[in-house]
């Protein structure tokens, strides 16, 4: 996975109800763009993510 600053990373939600993650790249940490991440949620909380198989990435210039 490779992703860059000003990405999304969509993690989907495992179980039936489960909202979908969203999460904006505000650094990425790993060479050549690869994880780890830091990111910041819609509610300020940064963190630091290494993305499993359940997560894609929504490129910057692809959002509206």
């Amino acid at each position: 996975m490779k992703a860059r600053k000003g990405d999304r990373l969509v993690t989907h939600g495992r179980v039936v109800g489960e909202h979908d993650r969203i999460v904006e790249v505000v650094e990425v940490l790993g060479p050549d763009g690869s994880p780890p991440f830091k990111v910041r949620a819609e509610n300020g909380h940064e963190s630091i993510v290494s993305p499993g198989p359940d997560t894609e990435v929504e490129p910057h210039s692809k959002r509206k």
